[in-house]
């Protein structure tokens, strides 16, 4: 896990060393083991390393092979890499380091970009060309590993982090464009903060898709490919596969997956919850004979009848398989003051609540490991939200699945918002889009897809790289696993909707974790207090929005921010966050990053 930075000039200019040093500064939590700079005319490469395979410098980046002519930065793992360097070594290729760099840049050497095609793992990398001139960014099947860019008359910048191009522009006197997006801006305030690629927040920044390769030619000329999309229709080989068979398969896809998640050169944990996706992790470590497993779980103030932990079920899981477990419990008085630094670690705004919970939790857990395994995904790929069951008979799946999912109406955005960022239902349209694609049997199969591909990349998947990679933290998400996902999507979907949801790994988790963490009412990672505005949390809030800076940028109807301010309980999203949090966390991270 890393942090990676780019620029590649079109013009008579060499690239920037000063753009490369700033945007290496700045996501210098992210690899707090080394950095490097690779310069050499119009291209340049940085890097920030944490070590965790192959921790001789070695494996130092940006990595150059001159026998080859290439040279690559890389933020990621890849779980096969063994594997890949026999393979390689076969065909006549020597390594110099005993880590997964050096694979993908012989691999890409072999098999061009489609190397990535035989990557198991999360990536993002890029790879340049000596004698072509060519430069290939590259983004994993589920995006759990970022890639940002920015655009200049004469430059093309990447990085890991989006700030890091805000302040590389800083830095070459290339200011980014920190204009609203306005689409993007109708996906943030529809889809809690979610911001499909390639759109950010910012009209001047962009993200490459993930499962997608970019190929810059030296003239500056690009195209994109997207090498894999899960299909979630039924195989005629499998209709006649029992419950009970998916339920063996996706056990045994699972404990692959979280098997594969093991490869480090240093110990892995686990981040407990408590709920049935972590559990099971736990659970599953336990079975492949994982000893002294280290397990952590936070927990947050109750505020009204609304619990903040859920550490009755962490318990019951680590003294079950014998963790060395470790629980942080977090009072409002050190939420608040660490909000502006959970803020300042956010390459996008997020706006759930469980962020600084993240946060804070990482801080802890960095002190014992380097690497964590975790349960995000589970819910989308498995169909785990209340929305699912009642698209099973859906007739008009794209009004029933925007009622319950979608923050706001188009008419309450039209309110919220300066009138200049009203120019159509962009959400509406986009989830009409992804519906109406083929690849997808059902109602529930459209919207999973459309979760799995698109809203967990930028929600979960996004918090939890951004808040452990604060503290130069790992997280290895097994249900993210992409022969899982595969997987789970050929599934029947009334197997999965069933039950609450989840019904098929529910059943499946019976044979490993207690029943009381299975049969448990659904929880979730709660931080009572960014839901139901208090005290110190409702003056920050407060003080944002009424601000100069945002009076100055005139974002919000001011109205409409008065009304959320007088009574914000009053005003929560159909999936119950506070309206009145996410126009706050948007001022306040825009705020943070001086966009």
């Amino acid at each position: 896990m890393c942090g990676i930075a780019g620029e590649i000039r079109f013009d008579d200019h060499p690239a920037s060393s000063a753009a490369i040093a700033a945007m290496t500064d700045r996501m210098a939590p992210r690899g707090p083991d080394g950095e490097g700079l690779f310069l050499q005319g119009r291209v340049a490469l940085g890097h920030r390393r944490l070590k965790i395979i192959d921790l001789t410098e070695r494996a130092q980046q940006p990595m150059v092979d001159n026998g080859l002519g290439l040279t690559v930065v890389f933020n990621g793992i890849i779980y096969n890499y063994r594997e890949l360097m026999a393979e390689l070594e076969a065909k006549g290729y020597r390594f110099f380091s005993t880590g997964d760099t050096e694979v993908v840049l012989k691999a890409f050497h072999a098999w061009g970009p489609d190397c990535v095609s035989r990557f198991h793992g999360m990536f993002a990398f890029a790879v340049t060309e000596r004698d072509s001139g060519r430069v290939t960014l590259a983004r994993d099947r589920l995006g759990i590993k970022p890639l940002y860019y920015a655009e200049t008359a004469g430059s093309f910048r990447f990085a890991s982090s989006l700030p890091a191009l805000l302040a590389a522009g800083r830095a070459a006197g290339e200011p980014v464009d920190t204009d609203i997006d306005p689409v993007a801006l109708h996906h943030y305030m529809s889809f809690h903060a979610v911001v499909p690629a390639p759109y950010t927040i910012l009209k001047g920044v962009r993200k490459l898709p993930p499962a997608t390769l970019m190929i810059i030619e030296p003239d500056g000329a690009r195209k994109q490919h997207c090498y894999w999309r899960p299909s979630f229709t039924r195989r005629a080989e499998e209709a006649n596969l029992s419950f009970e068979d998916w339920q063996e398969k996706t056990l045994d896809a699972l404990t692959l997956a979280v098997k594969r998640r093991l490869v480090a050169d240093v110990p892995v944990g686990v981040l407990l919850s408590g709920g049935l996706d972590s559990s099971l992790v736990v659970g599953l470590l336990a079975n492949l004979g994982q000893q002294d497993l280290k397990t952590f779980s936070i927990g947050f103030e109750t505020v009204g009848e609304e619990r903040g932990d859920e550490f009755q079920y962490s318990d019951i899981v680590a003294k079950h398989f014998g963790t060395d477990h470790h629980q942080l419990f977090v009072d409002s008085s050190r939420a608040l003051p660490e909000l502006q630094n959970c803020i300042a670690a956010m390459a996008e705004p997020m706006v759930s609540h469980d962020a600084i919970g993240f946060y804070l939790l990482s801080q802890e857990v960095a002190k014992h490991v380097k690497v964590v395994q975790s349960g995000q995904g589970a819910d989308e790929v498995f169909a785990g939200y209340h929305w699912y069951p009642p698209l099973m008979n859906s007739n008009a799946a794209v009004e029933d699945y925007a009622r319950v999912f979608c923050d706001r109406t188009h008419a309450e955005f039209g309110k919220a918002v300066d009138p200049r960022f009203v120019d159509g239902d962009h959400s509406r349209a986009f989830i009409a889009e992804h519906f109406g694609m083929a690849g997808a049997d059902t109602a529930v199969d459209k919207a999973l897809r459309l979760d799995t591909t698109i809203m967990l990349v930028d929600d979960p998947v996004k918090r939890v790289d951004n808040m452990t990679m604060a503290w130069g933290l790992e997280a290895r998400v097994p249900f993210l696993d992409h022969e899982l996902v595969e997987l789970a999507a050929r599934i029947p979907p009334e197997m999965k909707v069933e039950g609450d949801g989840k019904y098929v790994l529910k059943e499946a988790a019976r044979k490993v974790i207690p029943k009381e963490v299975i049969d448990r009412p659904k929880g979730y990672f709660p931080v009572p207090a960014l839901k139901y505005l208090r005290g110190p949390f409702l003056e920050m809030v407060r003080d944002a929005l009424t601000s100069q800076a945002a009076r100055d940028r005139k974002l919000f109807n001011p109205d409409y921010v008065e009304t959320l301010l007088k009574d914000p309980d009053a005003h929560l999203t159909p999936l119950r966050g506070s309206k009145l949090w996410q126009c706050a966390l948007l001022e306040l991270w825009l705020q943070q990053n001086q966009a």
